[in-house]
């Protein structure tokens, strides 16, 4: 039985790094809405509530019910989580001029508590909360404060129950990891031995036991989520897994060749589908982002589905799902930031099941699972590539010519982070080909052609994102050879944004 850390999200920007935080721990977690803990608790050895944008004194805040978690199940509540386990207990939570953001100091603490032991007199934390608690029940105890709280954290006695004001998973909480590592070892007492191996050896064989002498097939895209789904599979059920791939005519300069030739080396069956001018009749004049992205979506499911009918009695489809996908395209809200590419209307039609190994793992874990799994560096540390490929770094309607003029130009700027020794320092990296046409001059001629953004960003797992200061030299370089060799291109600009406000991909 794997033991866990339930999350429950109360809508925090942070949530998805609190279960980083915990993951780095080897401590296996879930994220989970703030109103649905699981009815099977026999392996949660510990709950944690998390931030919220709301305040507990909103008419319309999250307000679930704790009687089945509260002193039942050590508990963490952050933030939001903290103010609202002393509104429930009848504190009185308040603006009242102690409003508190960014980085600021805890004091006054008990240093032999459970949670706080080893802490630094004077430890930076990062806040981020209008609302403080301005008056505690009687049976809490403060073990914290700052300058401007009074109640920085908190525990309840006889429970075990503890609660911080501040953001310790935040990297700017300097003994952040320390108090969370308090809390999963030596409040919740977890083994801490959730590991690449660990996790390898489970999920086969779980999948041996789930999916018997069935037979799978698997739609690889090229890159590691698809890729390390595929090996576990093998591992687990080897000949019995079909792996096709689809070129949509948006890959990337010779990926197709690429990958089927890195494929072979990994003993993985794959067939390989030449599929471009299919998908390129189906874009035409097409200029909406999701629809583009359903065109393709739909298009890879009319040819994986005729592929996968020549193949007898597949039962099961697996994908390289990953846990983002998840928390991105459903937020606790509804809300669908963008559709994600799969195949989910293929086991409807075909009458399949889904099986999804990485279901619960962030893109670093499963980067750390190839690893171990011995799936070559190359493939492993390859950057993120949207499942609709080119088709949505070509904005405005695709074309033949334009797929030509961008696998060119990302062709230079991926080479060249390779060369200059930048591309494993970069999370993703791609050229985007923009709907613009300025003037230029080459040799004494006028010109009027297309401008290309070169986008490169630093993050762990997507979620969030920051612009990677790439050198001034290595950009100059590269915008020189894209010019000079990519007939079409006349200008190229850089990306500067961050996620958020921006997305990673410009569609």
């Amino acid at each position: 039985m794997q033991e866990k850390i339930i999350i429950l999200d109360f809508g925090s920007q942070y949530t998805q790094l609190i279960a980083r935080r915990i993951r780095e721990l080897n401590t296996y977690c879930e994220i989970l809405p703030y109103n649905k803990f699981p009815e099977n608790q026999s392996d949660i050895r510990g709950v944690i509530l998390s931030g919220s944008p709301f305040s507990v004194n909103q008419p319309d805040s999250f307000k679930p019910d704790l009687s089945e978690i509260k002193g039942k199940f050590p508990l963490l509540g952050i933030c939001y989580g903290a103010q609202y386990l002393a509104y429930l207990s009848g504190g009185t939570i308040g603006a009242g001029g102690s409003r508190e953001y960014g980085r600021t100091h805890i004091s006054d603490f008990d240093h032999n508590d459970l949670l706080l032991h080893g802490i630094r007199e004077g430890s930076q934390v990062w806040m981020s909360h209008g609302d403080t608690i301005t008056a505690i029940p009687e049976n809490f105890k403060v073990i914290a404060n700052t300058k401007e709280v009074k109640v920085a954290a908190y525990r309840i006695e006889g429970e075990p129950t503890w609660a911080v004001q501040f953001h310790p998973e935040v990297y700017h909480s300097e003994d952040g990891m320390l108090i969370l590592n308090h809390f999963v070892k030596d409040i919740c007492h977890c083994k801490q031995n959730w590991t690449p191996a660990s996790f390898i050896e489970s999920t086969v064989k779980e999948l041996k036991e789930q999916l018997g002498n069935d037979r799978v097939v698997l739609g690889l895209s090229g890159g590691v989520d698809s890729t390390v789904a595929a090996v576990l599979l093998n591992c687990a059920i080897g000949e019995n897994l079909f792996c096709i791939f689809v070129d949509n005519g948006l890959l990337r300069k010779n990926e197709f060749e690429t990958v089927l030739e890195n494929y072979k080396v990994l003993g993985l069956n794959v067939k390989g589908i030449p599929a471009a001018e299919r998908f390129y009749t189906a874009l035409q004049g097409e200029s909406d982002p999701e629809t583009k992205r359903k065109i393709i979506g739909k298009g890879f499911i009319d040819v994986f589905e005729e592929e996968a009918k020549k193949l007898e009695n597949i039962k099961w489809l697996a994908q390289g799902t990953i846990y983002p996908d998840r928390i991105e395209s459903l937020s606790i809200t509804g809300m669908v930031i963008k559709s994600h590419h799969n195949v989910g209307g293929l086991p409807e039609k075909m009458n399949l099941k889904v099986v999804e190994p990485l279901h619960l793992l962030f893109k670093d874990e499963v980067r750390r699972i190839g690893k171990a799994l011995g799936i070559p560096e190359s493939l492993i540390q390859r950057h993120p590539f949207p499942g609709p490929g080119l088709g949505v770094r070509i904005l405005g309607d695709i074309t033949p010519e334009k797929v030509r003029i961008l696998q060119e130009a990302d062709h230079i700027f991926i080479e060249g982070l390779k060369t200059d020794g930048l591309y494993d320092q970069v999370w993703q990296a791609g050229a985007i080909l923009l709907p613009t046409q300025s003037v230029g001059v080459m040799g004494d001629e006028r010109t009027y052609e297309n401008t290309v953004a070169l986008r490169a960003v630093l993050s762990t797992d997507g979620m969030t994102a920051d612009w990677a200061k790439l050198p001034y030299e290595f950009l100059g370089r590269i915008s020189n050879e894209i010019i000079n060799k990519v007939k079409g291109i006349n200008r190229v600009v850089y990306d500067i944004s961050s996620k958020p406000p921006a997305t990673i991909e410009w569609e």
